[in-house]
C-alpha cells in the first residue's frame, strides 16, 4: 500500500474514486477498503489514504473490476419491435433517440438489431469501448431466442453447431438448444460470437426454419432479464468493468 501512495502522490484518494464511480457513499467505500475487499492492479488495499491515478490502474471490488472512467455513460435498452437501430431516421421510422432523450450525453449504439428483432441493445458514449466490443476479433457472445416455423430436430441443432455455408461465408453457432416444440413451430436458443447482418435469421432460414419472432437476450455478460420493451437501464460500474475486460481494455 505504501508503494502505491509514494508512486502516485498526485493521485486521487481511492475511496473518492470508488464513490465517484457509483460504488457507494464515501463512508461505504472506506469500509470496503478497510475490510480488504478492494484491489488496485491485483494488490489488496486495506488502508485509507492511498492515492491512485484512476486512468492508469485497474480497480476491483470483491474481484469485480470497476469502471472509473469519468464522463462515460453506458446503458442497455430492450429495443421494441419496429424500431430501427439508428439514433434518428430520415424516413421517419421509430429510432433509438426517443429512448435515451433523458440523457445529456450523446450516445451511440454498439452493433445493431434489425427492425423486426427485439431485445438487448447496448448504447454508450465511450468510443473505445464501443469499437472494441463491435470488432469481430473480440468475438463477444450474443444469445438469441427465436420462434421458428416447423419442428426443429436435434439434427438441425447439430448442423448449426458444426457450421453451415451462407452467401457471405461460413458460420456456426457456439451453442444451439431447442427450448420448446409446438405443433408447427419451435422455440430455439442460439449463441453466436459474431454479428453479421441478420445472421440468425439467415442461419435458421438456411436449415429450413424461417424465423417468426426473434429476441436478443444476452450480450456478453449482460442479460435482458425482465426489462420491458422500451425500458432503458444504466449499467453499474461493475457491469461496465466486465465489458472492459472482454473488450481487452
Amino acid at each position: 500500500m505504501a508503494d502505491l501512495e509514494i508512486h502516485r502522490p498526485e493521485g486521487v484518494r481511492l475511496q473518492k474514486v470508488l464513490a465517484s464511480a457509483g460504488v457507494g457513499s464515501r463512508r461505504k467505500c472506506e469500509e470496503l477498503i478497510e475490510r480488504g475487499r478492494v484491489t488496485v492492479d491485483g494488490e489488496v488495499v486495506d488502508q485509507l489514504g492511498v492515492r491512485v491515478d484512476p486512468e492508469a490502474v485497474v480497480i476491483a471490488v470483491d474481484g469485480e473490476r470497476i469502471s472509473v472512467a469519468a464522463g462515460h455513460l453506458t446503458v442497455v435498452l430492450n429495443k421494441p419491435f419496429g424500431v430501427v437501430s439508428t439514433m434518428s431516421d430520415p424516413q421517419g421510422r421509430p429510432a433509438l433517440d426517443q429512448f435515451v432523450s433523458q440523457y445529456q450525453e450523446r450516445l451511440f449504439h454498439v452493433g445493431r438489431l434489425d427492425a423486426e428483432t427485439t431485445g438487448l441493445l447496448l448504447l454508450t458514449n465511450d468510443g473505445e469501448l464501443a469499437n472494441r466490443l463491435a470488432h469481430p476479433t473480440h468475438g463477444v457472445s450474443k444469445v438469441y431466442v427465436a420462434k421458428v416455423k416447423g419442428r426443429v430436430s436435434k439434427h438441425v441443432t447439430t448442423q448449426l453447431k458444426e457450421g453451415i455455408e451462407l452467401d457471405d461465408g461460413p458460420v456456426r453457432a457456439t451453442a444451439c438448444t431447442v427450448l420448446d416444440v409446438a405443433k408447427d413451430s419451435s422455440l430455439v436458443q442460439v449463441e453466436l460470437h459474431e454479428g453479421r447482418n441478420r445472421i440468425v435469421r439467415r442461419m435458421l432460414d438456411k436449415v429450413g426454419h424461417p424465423v417468426l419472432e426473434l429476441v436478443r437476450t444476452q450480450f456478453g455478460p449482460l442479460r435482458l432479464g425482465t426489462m420491458a420493451p422500451g425500458e432503458v437501464r444504466e449499467l453499474s460500474p461493475g457491469e461496465v468493468g466486465r465489458l472492459m475486460d472482454i473488450a481487452g481494455m
